[in-house]
């Protein structure tokens, strides 16, 4: 029965016949309200209503559109074609009437004593009719047809985009529905209610029997109105920004989101043959307010192919990202070194299973300290592409032991780069970070002085291998990332911790972190430092409170946000630059290559000579101050924090117009 329910052209037919039927009602109670005042109309009168009216107002409802909506989905506005509908077919059928009666005087006597006054009552009868039914209807028997839907697990959807992918998504939806298949009814688990589209064209039209309702500023008020469960959005050619604004729409209704991914990730082969697949849940990323970064995919196959390559942190979440992908560039071996095992035997497992003897991959444990261990695995494998990317990156845990910073960054550097000079390897790509530009931790400080090594070792021009350093902001779910942290802390029901309510960061995928260094490692000729145009910085807090209402809660109300203060070392926004670094173009346009600063050789190596003594000797406070030596650009972060508020006050007052007296 529901399912017939559920054809709409029958439901129009059912429609119509009800409305027949209320306007010959209407006819009957106008006759008896007029009888009360002696003012009843004849028999004619009454089986004219009856006959002629129902066809006209029928036709007139048909001609406004009253049969064009869904009644389960009619709003205030769409009521008006009833009104027009029963008003215009009232009118004709009464002009009809007087027309006939006109030309044939014997039948005025048949016609009553207040025939207007009938005619206006039959009408508004009617129209009170009409709509009342449409009111009742959705407020009673469709409720009941939702009930069921809610027992088969269908959610109430709101679905972001009319297009073509729209009506893609509602073609398997039905046919999802309708299959007697369990696992295709997993995946229908959406009730299509309404759609949003910012085209006002196409407001108040139909796609696949779904109304669109309105534009996208309207969400909050559709998703209240049609007591919206989920949304899901569903224009995968959307420009990044827009993307973002309406994401940001949706993440302030508490309602869950799905998203159809970027036109350039669709799937269509033999397994992922259907869109409704590829609905996902939204992601951070989602909401960072720029494209995916594009890479040269044939630049970076050309660099890779037949190469060995090894990467150093291989089992973390770079180094085993950039595993991965080296590995479909067809390498002719790959070498992981890690000094932490069980990060290391999940990558070589993972690797396993997907190329199984297809890859030659060599998991070998060792520290990047250990200048004769690494010695060892240079001769053995002769790596022509090193990928530096083992290093302590933690901010606070390094701010508290700031010896094993200095040992593991800047020694562990410092061998795995000579060593790479002397055995003749091809490139040497070392990962760094932005909190290397003018640091206020020993994270970031030490960072900058692997930066200095690499190029001090570009300025030798001994050897044939190129060094290169690759800079970028935060990385969206790598280990020590934020974004982990707030997801368990929601999960838990614990309240969301953050730092400062100011602090702002640049973000990136880790998909995008190794795209740039692999990209970066083929095109580079030595002595650059490569920085990624991330975009416009992104607020912590605003990125816990979008993640909190991807839960479906409240930020503030059902999950507290706690401000906990700045942690030693850390600073309010991160920089990509430091001021005495140029920028120039490469071929990617968000690539670009900051010009190194020149290194006085003899002064750093004696330099860096102290640092690596005081470190291995396990004097913090020496070390720390060896630091701040060999680093220039190395402050506290109380220092760097007062110097930008000064900066930003003096901005904001040259930029005041003089006040006229």
């Amino acid at each position: 029965m529901k399912d017939f329910l559920k054809k709409f052209r029958i439901r129009k037919i059912v429609l119509a016949i009800a409305d027949v039927f209320i306007v010959g009602i209407s006819a009957l109670i106008a006759n008896f309200l007029l009888s009360l005042f002696d003012m009843d109309a004849s028999t004619t009168q009454q089986a004219i209503a009856i006959m002629i009216g129902t066809v006209c107002c029928v036709a007139g409802l048909l001609a406004f559109g009253a049969y064009n909506k869904m009644w389960r989905y009619f709003r205030s506005k769409d009521y008006l074609s009833c009104v027009y509908g029963v008003m215009a077919g009232m009118l004709v059928c009464w002009t009809l009437v007087y027309l006939i009666v006109g030309s044939n005087p014997s039948l005025h006597a048949h016609m009553g004593k207040h025939p207007v006054l009938y005619a206006f009552v039959h009408g508004v009868i009617a129209l009170l009719g009409v709509c009342l039914f449409r009111f009742i209807f959705k407020r009673t028997f469709i409720e009941l047809v939702d009930i069921g839907i809610k027992d088969a697990s269908y959610k109430r959807t709101m679905i972001i985009g009319g297009g073509q992918a729209c009506k893609t998504l509602l073609r398997e939806i039905k046919n999802a529905q309708e299959s007697p298949y369990t696992e295709d009814k997993r995946s229908a688990m959406f009730s299509p209610v309404c759609i949003i589209d910012d085209d006002r064209s196409k407001i108040g039209k139909e796609v696949s029997g779904v109304t669109v309702v309105g534009a996208s500023h309207e969400i909050p008020k559709f998703v209240q109105e049609y007591k919206i469960e989920q949304i899901l959005f569903a224009i995968p050619s959307c420009l990044e920004d827009e993307r973002k604004r309406i994401l940001e729409i949706c993440s302030g209704t508490t309602v869950p989101v799905k998203m159809i991914p970027f036109i350039g990730n669709l799937i269509f082969d033999d397994t992922k043959t259907s869109l409704l697949h590829q609905v996902r849940d939204i992601k951070v990323e989602d909401l960072l307010g720029r494209d995916p970064i594009r890479f040269d995919n044939q630049e970076i196959k050309k660099f890779i192919h037949g190469k060995v390559c090894m990467v150093t942190g291989g089992g973390g979440s770079i180094g085993s990202e950039l595993v991965r992908q080296i590995a479909k560039y067809d390498p002719k071996r790959i070498i992981i070194v890690d000094i932490y095992e069980n990060n290391a035997y999940d990558v070589q497992q993972e690797l396993k299973n997907d190329y199984g003897d297809e890859l030659d991959l060599h998991v070998m444990i060792a520290s990047v300290r250990d200048y004769f261990r690494m010695n060892q695995l240079f001769e053995k494998y002769k790596p022509q592409i090193v990928f530096h990317a083992a290093a302590h990156k933690h901010v606070p845990l390094m701010e508290d032991s700031p010896m094993e910073a200095i040992k593991n960054n800047v020694v562990g550097t410092f061998n795995v780069a000579t060593l790479a000079q002397f055995h003749d390897a091809e490139k040497f790509v070392m990962i760094s970070t932005d909190k290397a530009v003018n640091p206020t931790n020993v994270m970031g400080a030490s960072k900058r002085c692997c930066e200095m090594i690499i190029q001090y070792l570009s300025q030798q021009h001994e050897g044939r291998t190129e060094f290169v350093t690759t800079r970028f902001g935060n990385v969206l779910g790598s280990n020590g990332s934020v974004i982990p942290l707030f997801k368990r802390q929601i999960e838990q029901g614990r309240p969301v911790t953050v730092t400062h309510r100011d602090v702002i960061r640049y973000f990136m995928t880790i998909p995008e972190a190794v795209s740039l260094v692999l990209e970066a490692a083929a095109i580079a000729q030595g002595g650059e430092i490569f920085v990624l145009d991330m975009g416009k910085p992104v607020r912590i807090v605003t990125l816990a409170e979008n993640l909190i209402r991807m839960y479906g809660k409240a930020p503030y109300e059902e999950v507290p946000i706690v401000f906990t203060g700045l942690r030693p070392g850390e600073k309010i926004k991160e920089e990509l630059l430091m001021d005495e670094e140029g920028l120039q173009k490469t071929s990617n346009k968000l690539i670009f290559i900051g010009k190194q600063i020149e290194i006085e050789e003899a002064e750093f190596i004696r330099k860096l000579r102290s640092l690596c003594k005081a470190a291995k000797e396990n004097d913090e406070a020496l070390a720390v101050k060896k630091l701040h030596e060999i680093v220039p650009t190395f402050v506290t972060p109380e220092e760097f924090n007062k110097l930008k508020e000064e900066t930003k006050q003096q901005e904001e007052s040259e930029n005041k117009e003089p006040t006229t007296v």
